[in-house]
């Protein structure tokens, strides 16, 4: 079967597992943890400062330890609840670690493609938990090399990032490299840095018209049967 691209690039959180699935439940079980009621508003609270701090990641302005070992002290002081913020993270971690719902039918499709082309995963976060989520989802067999920002020192969107994700991928060919992810801002915009093709994730049509364009979208990972055949 002729395959549109060879090297495909997988984003991990919201593309392949469920990411939001996985936040809940270890936020849900750090409030257990410190005796505290969790709510809906709570984790609302929680998701804007985090998001926050990783737009800064992203950008530049904030190192990868700055994001995660100050973001529960950031936030818990938002609730008049002091915290040691290192030692909040590290339970965090300890509980997010055990997230790994997968995202739809993402192991199938997985287990179809690397069959038919070399896939590697590309992601912003820390090592060991993306590598203990993605064994514990059985998706790490099936792909070549697994690339987190945290070994890189780069991230997504930086062009470094993917710099040192091409030197890994003997012989790479980048018209017939394509990355797929759910964030416009982070996978499609550092596709578009490396100058290569973008798949775009979005369940939902977007309400605004967008400032990042890729080269494809999809509404879920099934779609991508039909687009790279």
């Amino acid at each position: 079967m002729f395959m549109r691209y060879t090297t495909l690039l997988f984003d991990v959180d919201d593309t392949l597992l469920d990411f939001q699935a996985a936040e809940s439940q270890a936020l849900k079980a750090l409030f257990e943890k410190e005796g505290l009621h969790f709510t809906s508003d709570k984790e609302k609270l929680y998701k804007e400062v985090n998001e926050a701090r990783w737009r800064a990641f992203e950008t530049g302005e904030m190192s990868r330890d700055e994001v995660v070992n100050g973001r529960f002290g950031a936030f818990f002081q938002l609730l008049n609840h002091e915290v040691d913020s290192l030692a909040m993270e590290q339970a965090y971690r300890e509980f997010l670690n055990e997230g790994h719902q997968l995202l739809g039918n993402s192991l199938e499709v997985v287990q179809h493609f690397a069959e038919k082309a070399d896939l590697y995963i590309v992601t912003n976060g820390v090592s060991k938990t993306q590598f203990k989520r993605l064994e514990d989802s059985k998706l790490l067999p099936y792909f070549k090399e697994v690339i987190v920002s945290e070994d890189t020192g780069y991230q997504k969107p930086m062009i470094e990032f993917f710099e040192y994700t091409f030197a890994k991928i003997p012989n790479l060919n980048k018209a017939q490299t394509v990355i797929i992810g759910d964030s416009l801002s982070s996978d499609i915009q550092g596709g578009i840095n490396a100058e290569i093709d973008t798949i775009w994730l979005r369940p939902d049509t977007p309400k605004t018209p967008l400032a990042i364009e890729p080269t494809h979208q999809i509404r879920q990972l099934e779609d991508l049967y039909s687009l790279l055949s």
